[in-house]
Protein backbone atom coordinates (compact mmCIF):
# COMPACT_ATOMS: atom_id res chain seq x y z
CA UNK A 1 0.00 0.00 0.00
CA UNK A 2 1.36 3.38 -1.03
CA UNK A 3 1.54 5.81 1.89
CA UNK A 4 2.69 9.43 1.91
CA UNK A 5 2.92 11.15 5.29
CA UNK A 6 3.55 14.89 5.11
CA UNK A 7 4.55 16.95 8.13
CA UNK A 8 6.29 20.16 9.11
CA UNK A 9 3.55 22.68 8.50
CA UNK A 10 2.49 25.29 10.99
CA UNK A 11 1.94 28.97 11.63
CA UNK A 12 4.76 31.31 10.66
CA UNK A 13 5.15 35.04 10.17
CA UNK A 14 5.74 36.50 6.74
CA UNK A 15 9.43 36.28 5.85
CA UNK A 16 9.90 33.13 7.90
CA UNK A 17 10.85 29.61 6.91
CA UNK A 18 9.52 26.08 7.21
CA UNK A 19 10.73 22.72 6.03
CA UNK A 20 8.14 20.16 5.01
CA UNK A 21 8.87 16.44 4.99
CA UNK A 22 7.04 13.60 3.30
CA UNK A 23 7.90 10.10 4.49
CA UNK A 24 6.85 7.37 2.09
CA UNK A 25 6.30 3.63 1.89
CA UNK A 26 4.79 1.01 -0.39
CA UNK A 27 6.63 1.72 -3.64
CA UNK A 28 10.12 1.94 -5.11
CA UNK A 29 10.95 5.40 -3.82
CA UNK A 30 14.49 5.47 -5.19
CA UNK A 31 13.23 4.90 -8.72
CA UNK A 32 10.38 7.38 -8.65
CA UNK A 33 9.79 11.04 -9.36
CA UNK A 34 8.20 12.99 -6.50
CA UNK A 35 6.36 16.29 -6.35
CA UNK A 36 4.93 18.82 -3.95
CA UNK A 37 1.69 20.66 -4.58
CA UNK A 38 -0.59 22.91 -2.58
CA UNK A 39 -4.27 23.71 -2.40
CA UNK A 40 -6.25 26.60 -1.05
CA UNK A 41 -9.85 25.68 -0.15
CA UNK A 42 -12.11 26.16 -3.13
CA UNK A 43 -9.21 26.38 -5.57
CA UNK A 44 -7.39 23.88 -7.72
CA UNK A 45 -4.39 21.87 -6.64
CA UNK A 46 -1.24 23.60 -7.90
CA UNK A 47 1.97 21.71 -8.55
CA UNK A 48 4.94 23.48 -6.99
CA UNK A 49 8.04 21.42 -7.64
CA UNK A 50 9.16 18.05 -8.99
CA UNK A 51 12.33 16.06 -8.38
CA UNK A 52 13.40 12.97 -10.30
CA UNK A 53 14.86 9.79 -8.86
CA UNK A 54 18.40 11.07 -9.29
CA UNK A 55 17.77 14.20 -7.27
CA UNK A 56 17.45 16.62 -10.19
CA UNK A 57 14.76 19.28 -9.91
CA UNK A 58 12.74 19.11 -13.10
CA UNK A 59 9.98 21.62 -12.37
CA UNK A 60 9.56 24.70 -10.20
CA UNK A 61 6.46 26.87 -10.32
CA UNK A 62 7.00 30.57 -10.98
CA UNK A 63 5.21 31.42 -7.75
CA UNK A 64 7.94 29.81 -5.64
CA UNK A 65 11.10 30.27 -7.70
CA UNK A 66 14.02 31.49 -5.64
CA UNK A 67 12.19 30.83 -2.37
CA UNK A 68 11.37 27.11 -2.16
CA UNK A 69 13.65 24.13 -2.78
CA UNK A 70 12.69 20.50 -3.26
CA UNK A 71 15.11 17.76 -2.23
CA UNK A 72 15.09 14.09 -1.36
CA UNK A 73 16.89 11.51 0.74
CA UNK A 74 16.49 8.10 -0.87
CA UNK A 75 17.96 6.34 2.17
CA UNK A 76 15.14 7.79 4.29
CA UNK A 77 12.46 7.48 1.59
CA UNK A 78 11.69 11.12 2.22
CA UNK A 79 11.12 14.17 0.05
CA UNK A 80 11.48 17.68 1.44
CA UNK A 81 10.30 21.18 0.62
CA UNK A 82 12.39 23.95 2.13
CA UNK A 83 10.32 27.13 2.14
CA UNK A 84 11.99 30.49 2.74
CA UNK A 85 10.74 34.07 2.54
CA UNK A 86 7.20 32.90 3.12
CA UNK A 87 4.32 35.17 2.12
CA UNK A 88 0.68 35.24 3.26
CA UNK A 89 -0.33 33.97 -0.19
CA UNK A 90 1.63 30.78 0.52
CA UNK A 91 -1.05 29.82 3.02
CA UNK A 92 -2.44 26.46 1.88
CA UNK A 93 -2.48 22.73 2.53
CA UNK A 94 0.69 21.20 1.11
CA UNK A 95 0.67 17.69 -0.33
CA UNK A 96 3.34 15.36 -1.65
CA UNK A 97 2.61 13.30 -4.73
CA UNK A 98 3.78 10.21 -6.53
CA UNK A 99 2.58 8.58 -9.74
CA UNK A 100 3.00 4.84 -9.29
CA UNK A 101 1.72 1.99 -11.46
CA UNK A 102 -0.76 4.11 -13.42
CA UNK A 103 -2.18 5.89 -10.35
CA UNK A 104 -1.73 9.24 -8.67
CA UNK A 105 -1.20 9.17 -4.91
CA UNK A 106 -1.45 12.20 -2.63
CA UNK A 107 -0.56 12.46 1.01
CA UNK A 108 -3.06 13.80 3.52
CA UNK A 109 -1.37 17.18 3.49
CA UNK A 110 0.07 19.54 6.05
CA UNK A 111 -1.34 23.02 6.73
CA UNK A 112 0.90 26.03 6.28
CA UNK A 113 -0.39 29.39 7.51
CA UNK A 114 1.61 32.57 6.96
CA UNK A 115 0.56 35.63 8.92
CA UNK A 116 1.22 39.16 7.73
Amino acid sequence: EVQLQASGGGLVQAGGSLRLSCVTSGFAFGDTTMSWARQVPGQRLDRLATINSGGETTFVADSIKGRFTISRDNSRRTVYLQMNSLKPEDTAVYHCHVFWKTRDYWGQGTQVTVSS
